[in-house]
């Protein structure tokens, strides 16, 4: 009985940091500076922003939510943190995941695929207001 309690307590424990974790943003300092600093080519597209709602709704809606709140215990791509993320750091991200995270690589999708989701997730962080949830972010 006694084994079964620590063994429930040390699981939970372990959950609460490793999920803790995902939301602290370490991903970023994996981003090489060549690409942190990269510009989103479609970053005052129109075309860009519909055709990146589409691929959105195909490939992040589903853990994500159809506006970016996230849902399913995964994060709100319209967080602060999220946010502060430059448009290079992001298309990094969609091209190498982060899968501890489980965030999983879109890399499967041509460059400019990459940047037009960007673009549209900049389009719906200007629709909606900040909310800097930190288990909610990568």
């Amino acid at each position: 009985m006694r084994s079964r309690i620590f063994l429930t307590a040390f699981l939970l424990i372990t959950s609460l940091l490793c999920f803790a974790y995902v939301g602290d943003g370490k991903w970023l300092s994996h981003v090489p500076d060549k690409d942190r600093g990269r510009a989103n080519p479609f970053a005052t597209s129109p075309d860009a922003v519909r055709a990146g709602e589409k691929l959105f709704q195909e490939h992040c809606a589903e853990c994500h939510g159809k506006e970016g709140a996230g849902q399913h215990g995964k994060p709100a791509l319209v967080s602060a943190r999220v946010r502060r993320a430059s448009d290079g750091e992001l298309q990094w991200l969609l091209r190498n995941g982060s899968l501890w995270n489980g965030m999983p690589s879109w890399s499967s999708l041509p460059e400019q695929q990459r940047w037009q989701i960007v673009t549209y997730l900049r389009e719906l962080q200007r629709q909606h207001p900040a909310s800097d949830v930190a288990w909610l972010t990568y």
